[in-house]
């Protein structure tokens, strides 16, 4: 089956579809398909894409305006391009444009991926401007979607209390379990970033510093109690936040002996120092960190607006509403490092058990081709 995928950008700024995203690709390629991965880029910018991949990767400038991801060389690409089915992540800007008319041109199945974009606090979020793009940047993909992509049940139920009745695939993104050398090296460059983490057991937030994390939100409650030795570090990428303003925000509240930021990119990731992951997010699909983590075998702590709720009852770390972020924080700090790592193993395996590229491809693979036999 020839297949195309279709994300806005591959950098790692854009969040965790930039990598999610082409790892699906490349898990559907090894499986046989005849995959081929397109992107945007700014113009001029250094492509820096690590080989080995089993897709086709390609990449097409962007142009103003660059915020909806706007490239001619994508659109041109695509008019004499066949395809059996063209798959297109993320909403509200120009590629679900060209992955309609591209999957209109050949009479193909389209899937779209919302990627987090239609949950909850996300959908509304800036309302009035998806709701202009939805009518004048990619009019009628909606409607011609012959299925939707959801990473967990929770974002297939989004997609349907807006009313939509194609059909919905729930594949779970993957997760590479690291190796323990890689771990042990990137514990060793974030120990020599952040001396303090040495002797001080260590809450980590990893994620991009955007508004929907609830980035400020943690930094006001950690510092309205005592945290005994904790240390919170917080590293990511920049968006609505930079490292700096974090750091000046953390100075003023008095916190710099109890929270540490730090800019995550080009870093390895500091899963490695945490004995606690914690993400308080507003809304998220999948949360592919929460993957990474497990994966690690660091126990999360997140909120209900997460699909999470299974973490419980693996006894992997906690899912509880944003009212109660609070008292189990606490809770959690209160754990004993022994109890701590034990849940770290068990995430640890839950991961390799239940969250592979392969497993998420196959899924999708066949996905596609019931699509396809529907058009038969």
């Amino acid at each position: 089956m020839r297949v195309c995928h279709i994300v806005p950008s591959l950098e790692d700024r854009h969040g965790g579809p930039s990598k999610s995203v082409r790892a699906l690709a490349n898990g559907l390629a090894s499986l046989g398909e005849t995959v081929e991965l397109l992107a945007t880029v700014e113009a001029g910018a250094p492509v820096a894409l690590a080989g080995g991949d089993a897709a086709t990767i390609r990449m097409f400038p962007r142009v103003a305006p660059r915020w909806l991801a706007r490239s001619p060389g994508l659109r041109a690409h695509l008019r004499p391009a066949e395809f059996d089915c063209v798959h297109n992540h993320a909403l509200w800007l120009l590629p679900l444009r060209y992955a309609h008319e591209a999957a209109q041109r050949r009479q193909v199945p389209l899937v779209i991926s919302p990627r987090g974009m239609m949950s909850g606090w996300a959908y509304e979020h800036r309302r009035w401007r998806k709701a202009l793009a939805e009518y004048f940047v990619h009019p009628g993909a909606f409607a011609a979607a012959a299925g939707w992509h959801a990473t967990s049940p929770e974002e297939a139920d989004d997609i349907r209390a807006l009313g939509f009745k194609q059909p919905v695939c729930v594949s779970p993104n993957g997760v590479a379990l690291p190796a323990d050398a890689d771990l042990a090296a990137a514990r060793a460059a974030w120990l020599e970033l952040c001396p303090a983490a040495r002797a001080r057991p260590v809450a980590l937030f990893y994620s991009r510093f955007h508004r929907k994390k609830r980035l400020r939100e943690l930094i006001d409650l950690w510092l309205s109690a005592p945290r005994g030795d904790w240390l919170l570090l917080i590293a990511g990428v920049a968006e609505d936040y930079t490292a700096a303003e974090l750091t000046a925000t953390v100075a003023a509240a008095g916190g710099a002996d109890r929270i540490a930021v730090f800019d995550g990119a080009g870093r390895p990731h500091p899963y490695a120092v945490a004995s606690l992951f914690v993400l308080p997010s507003h809304s998220e699909n999948f949360g592919l960190v929460i993957a990474e983590a497990l994966a690690a075998g660091v126990p999360v702590l997140v909120t209900d607006t997460t699909p999470w709720t299974g973490l419980a009852a693996r006894q992997c770390g906690w899912c509880v509403p944003w009212a109660d972020y609070g008292a189990t924080l606490a809770t959690a700090l209160a754990t004993r490092p022994a109890e701590l790592e034990a849940m770290g193993r068990r995430a640890r395996a839950w991961a390799a058990r239940d969250f592979s590229w392969e497993r998420a491809a196959r899924l999708l693979g066949e996905f596609y081709r019931h699509l396809c036999d529907e058009r038969r």
